[in-house]
């Protein structure tokens, strides 16, 4: 049985190899408390918007939204906040990144594209941190999770005018 400690390494690990040199990732965690990652080879992310986030789950409470995104995608979410506002990064398996359709309203990133990963303990604010960690090396959000959540986010900003 592993350790939460021997959990912790693999994931990270897992996560730095990611990296073209993994120690480089390991270092970035240690000074910075976020790493660049790049997607495309081990997993992309879809970028998610606060706005569209919380019009899917209906809240805006950072631990409610917690909740919430752990019940819809349970998966890694890392968050972050740009000048625009609130930012929301699933990862996904990086070959659902080759057919992901949304465009801007919600793209997905990957090819040469680098992500500022938080190191596995950064929970909270302020700067980058984890909504939901991966649970083990390898976790990802289903793409189809994310698609309904995007669906739902949508659906909720703009109403259907048919009533």
């Amino acid at each position: 049985m592993l350790t939460p400690a021997d959990k912790y390494r693999l994931i990270s690990e897992w996560l730095a190899r990611a990296h073209p040199v993994p120690q480089q990732a390991h270092t970035e965690w240690s000074r910075q408390g976020v790493a660049l990652l790049p997607l495309g080879e081990r997993f992309a992310a879809v970028r998610l918007t606060g706005e569209l986030v919380h019009a899917a789950i209906g809240c805006t409470e950072p631990s409610a939204v917690a909740v919430a995104l752990q019940e819809r995608l349970p998966g890694p979410i890392i968050h972050d906040h740009r000048r625009t506002g609130p930012t929301y990064y699933a990862l996904i398996p990086w070959h659902a990144g080759l057919v992901w359709d949304y465009g801007e309203r919600a793209p997905c990133l990957l090819g040469e594209t680098y992500l500022g990963v938080p190191r596995l303990d950064r929970r909270e604010p302020p700067g980058t941190y984890w909504v939901l960690r991966p649970r083990y090396d390898g976790h990802l959000c289903r793409p189809q999770s994310v698609r309904d959540l995007v669906d739902a986010g949508f659906r909720a900003l703009v109403p259907d005018d048919s009533d």
